[in-house]
């Protein structure tokens, strides 16, 4: 039985429960999270990477976590941060550009064994890395995600107007990828 945020969080404020409570909040958004790294970052490795960063970070801010925002939320901006500054270091390290980084991803996903160019589902990840950083972020927390526009809101720090501008406009783009066969 899983707990609820709450009594992790107070859990985790005793030095007794601490570490099962953090290994018990790992377990319950691991997976998650993974995913929305995952889709940010393509490779598995990147994202296990990336990963154990945000719960490191986790692990040494969740002390300080003041409960303006539900765990959930605080935990998907650090993840979203930590993808951010990983494909930041990616493009500064080998002095590549965006254009170069996102051409990467997107044969990272040509190159996975099961890639068919013919299925929706490949031509979807194709196009979705088509898209500019923000509007992919987008898109992804609220199609894969389904994450409401509002906490979309607190986790991106962008007002609810703009993220569904952005959503419509990266699902337009996705739109006319597929069917044009890009």
């Amino acid at each position: 039985m899983q707990l609820e945020d709450a009594e992790l969080l107070q859990l985790f404020k005793q030095d007794a429960t601490k570490e099962k409570a953090f290994t018990d909040i790992v377990k319950k958004y691991q997976e998650k999270i993974y995913w929305h790294v995952r889709r940010m970052v393509i490779d598995h490795d990147d994202a296990n990477d990336v990963l154990q960063n945000v719960f490191i970070k986790v692990w040494k801010a969740l002390t300080n976590f003041r409960e303006d925002s539900q765990l959930y939320t605080w935990l998907y901006k650090i993840a979203t941060n930590e993808c951010l500054t990983f494909l930041d270091q990616k493009k500064r390290k080998g002095s590549i550009s965006l254009d170069e980084i996102e051409s990467g991803l997107s044969n990272k996903i040509k190159a996975d064994e099961g890639f068919d160019a013919k299925k929706l589902e490949w031509r979807l990840q194709l196009a979705i890395q088509q898209l500019p950083e923000k509007q992919r972020l987008v898109f992804n927390l609220r199609y894969y995600d389904e994450m409401p526009y509002e906490e979309m809101s607190q986790v991106l720090g962008t007002s609810e107007g703009a993220l569904k501008a952005s959503y419509h406009h990266a699902a337009k783009k996705i739109e006319e990828f597929i069917k044009n066969g890009d």
